[in-house]
């Protein structure tokens, strides 16, 4: 994954400065992000993130965990007993055993426990880098929803301002008899529209403001302006390289990868219990104790013990040959699992790769629309200036254009987003 091991070391980076980006303007509503700085909030507070951090931790402790059978045990155990009204005087003894422990041999439960818990750890890993993947494209599409929010509520103003001016030219054309009460009615209902419309584009900034909030775990009364533009590389894009790369870079494959190895060492973890094991003990016992029972005295009886055992199960039921079992069968699902993830992800590659494909198209059909409504822009300018037009003719050819502008916004939205998911489906993301 080396794209996105770029990425994130770039946006590594970034972070060790935005701790004081947000402590310099955290009094203030309003704080201006670029992407990669959202980006880096995001990927150093997102709670899924942060979740996933704790169960890669827990992995490497379970891995230190079962590395701790190499290793002698040490126990120590000591007693006190008090003996009273069997004998003509009250008697007390004390007991005390230091036992040293070593396993020679175990069936190979523990290297095979280790390595089990070594692929566990990649797997924790794997999991951690999808989850990543996962919310910077979750980030990139809050991000740019919020910016093209912004945009939308400023054409929904411009359509605004220009429907009021045409209400009130159509009343004067009334005063003087030239328009109907039917044309102010209709005037009006297309004004209440664009109001309506003005406003629910204030509430789908509001919505994309609180999403982007909560994705980089941000106080929900921060307003979040975003600086970062839509942005067109073209570039010519490969379904067969897109998908080699997915095999290579998705943390998916990663992941069912080291699972199944993690499942054959599983297997051999619980044939173990049938396999003989071998320790090696010394045991060190020391006791007082009541040397007659007429007169209470005390001493001390001390002594070693330094052996070798062997055992082995003969028979316990079939538990062992069900637990191997079980495992095998485990392994079988994960099998399946990595082929049908495979499959998946194929169609997750092409699917992305035709959406990806339409919005370049319809980018250049945004650009034609723009060069036809800048020209018309042009010309009503030119007849406006020459008397042949009114000032309202010529905000209406300006409103087509910024309608245009509006459409080509709307048409690089659609491709930075078809682009990020097409990066996500193919296992990482490029510097833009």
């Amino acid at each position: 994954m080396k794209h996105f091991s770029a990425v994130f070391i770039t946006l590594m980076c970034i972070i060790t400065y935005i701790p004081g980006l947000i402590s310099s303007q955290a009094y203030a509503e309003e704080i201006t992000l670029t992407f990669s700085e959202a980006v880096a909030i995001g990927l150093r507070d997102n709670k899924d993130i942060l979740f996933k951090i704790q169960d890669l931790e827990k992995a490497k402790l379970k891995i230190a965990e079962a590395e701790g059978e190499l290793f002698p045990s040490l126990a120590y155990a000591g007693s006190w007993f008090y003996t009273a009204g069997l004998y003509n005087k009250d008697l007390s003894q004390t007991n005390s055993q230091i036992t040293i422990k070593q396993y020679l041999y175990k069936g190979g439960s523990v290297i095979n426990n280790i390595k089990y818990n070594g692929y566990k750890l990649e797997v924790e890993q794997a999991l951690l880098d999808k989850t990543k993947l996962d919310a910077i494209f979750q980030f990139s599409k809050a991000y740019y929803t919020l910016l093209l929010s912004n945009y939308y509520i400023e054409l929904n103003r411009e359509i605004l301002e220009n429907s009021r001016e045409h209400l009130e030219y159509i009343k004067a054309r009334y005063k003087n008899g030239q328009a109907s009460e039917t044309d102010i009615i209709q005037a009006q209902a297309s004004l209440s529209s664009v109001e309506q419309a003005y406003e629910s584009s204030r509430t789908q900034k509001e919505a994309a403001q609180a999403l982007l909030n909560n994705l980089l775990s941000l106080d929900k009364d921060i307003l979040i302006i975003p600086s970062t533009e839509f942005q067109f590389t073209p570039k010519e894009v490969a379904f067969d390289q897109g998908f080699l790369k997915a095999m290579q870079d998705r943390p998916e494959i990663k992941q069912y990868e080291s699972q199944i190895k993690a499942d054959k060492r599983n297997i051999e973890v619980n044939r173990a219990g049938n396999r003989p094991s071998i320790y090696a003990s010394w045991d060190y016992y020391g006791r007082s104790h009541a040397v007659t029972t007429t007169v209470n005295t005390r001493d001390w009886n001390d002594y070693n013990v330094l052996g070798v055992t062997f055992s082995w199960p003969i028979f316990d039921g079939w538990q062992t040959k069900a637990k191997v079992e079980q495992a095998i069968v485990d392994l079988k699902k994960t099998q399946i699992g990595k082929t049908k993830t495979i499959q998946d992800i194929a169609l997750d590659v092409k699917n992305t790769y035709l959406f990806l494909k339409n919005s370049v198209d319809q980018i250049k059909a945004s650009q034609a629309d723009i060069l036809f409504y800048k020209e018309n822009l042009i010309t009503a300018e030119e007849k406006f200036t020459q008397g042949l037009i009114s000032s309202l003719d010529k905000q209406d050819a300006k409103l087509k254009y910024a309608v245009s502008l509006f459409n080509q916004r709307q048409a690089l939205y659609d491709y930075v987003i078809a682009k990020f998911n097409f990066d996500k489906a193919t296992g990482g993301f490029y510097v833009y």
